[in-house]
C-alpha cells in the first residue's frame, strides 16, 4: 500500500446524514481523506483495523456498545490511535469520561463547520482540542466531588419516576439509606429539589435520560 501524504480519517456516527455532511465538508480540503464509515462502536473496532486510520471522528450515542467504551477498546488495543469526540452533548461529565477513556479531543457538532479542520489537524500533529463551551463546563465544576456510580444509579431510577421506597426495593437496600443518598445527590449538585438534581445531572452528562 503506497503511503498518503493525507490525514486519513474514519468517521463513526449512527446517522447517515451526519457521515454525509461530515465527509462533505471533509472533502473540500486537499490534506483530508475519508477512508471509512461505521455506523456503531463495534464496527469501529473492525474497520479500524483494517484501515488504520490517521484520526477516528467519534459519536458517543450509538446503539450498541457507545462511544466512550469504544474509544477505551481502541485505545486499548492501539494506544497510539487518535480519536476526537464529535457529538451534541457539551455536558461536561460525559466529557470528562471521554477524555479519561483517552479521547485527544471534544469538539460539539454546532461548531463543526468551524471548528473541526483544525481539530483535525491540531490532534493529528500530537495535540489535544476542547470545544470552548465544553472546556468552560469543566472548569467550572473541576473542584466538585462528582457523584459516585451509586449515586448516579439512585438518580437515574428516581429520574424513571421511582419513589424512594421503589428504588430501595430495587437496589435491596432501605428506604433510608436512599433517603441519605438523595441528601448527598442535592448537595453535591447544587440541586433543592430531586426535579432540580435530575436536570441538572442530565444536562451534565451525568446520567442519561
Amino acid at each position: 500500500m503506497v503511503k498518503s501524504d493525507k490525514i486519513r480519517i474514519m468517521i463513526v456516527d449512527d446517522h447517515p446524514l451526519l457521515r454525509e455532511g461530515v465527509s462533505a465538508v471533509i472533502a473540500t480540503q486537499a490534506d483530508l481523506d475519508i477512508v471509512a464509515e461505521a455506523e456503531t462502536g463495534e464496527q469501529a473496532l473492525v474497520l479500524y483495523e483494517a484501515h488504520r486510520p490517521d484520526i477516528v471522528l467519534m459519536d458517543l450515542q450509538m446503539p450498541g456498545m457507545g462511544g466512550v467504551a469504544a474509544i477505551e477498546a481502541l485505545r486499548k488495543s492501539h494506544p497510539s490511535s487518535r480519536i476526537v469526540v464529535l457529538t451534541t452533548y457539551a455536558g461536561d461529565a460525559q466529557a470528562m469520561r471521554a477524555l479519561r477513556a483517552g479521547a485527544a479531543g471534544y469538539l460539539l457538532k454546532s461548531s463543526m463547520r468551524k471548528e473541526l479542520m483544525d481539530t483535525i489537524r491540531s490532534v493529528h500533529a500530537g495535540g489535544k482540542y476542547l470545544s470552548s463551551e465544553v472546556a468552560t463546563g469543566i472548569a467550572l465544576h473541576v473542584t466538585e466531588d462528582m457523584l459516585s456510580r451509586r449515586e448516579a444509579e439512585v438518580l437515574t431510577l428516581a429520574a424513571a419516576g421511582n419513589s424512594n421506597r421503589q428504588i430501595a426495593v430495587r437496589l435491596g437496600l432501605s428506604e433510608d439509606t436512599i433517603k441519605g443518598y438523595m441528601k448527598v445527590i442535592y448537595s453535591k449538585l447544587g440541586a433543592a429539589d430531586r426535579t432540580h438534581a435530575v436536570t441538572i445531572a442530565a444536562r451534565r452528562g451525568i446520567i442519561e435520560l
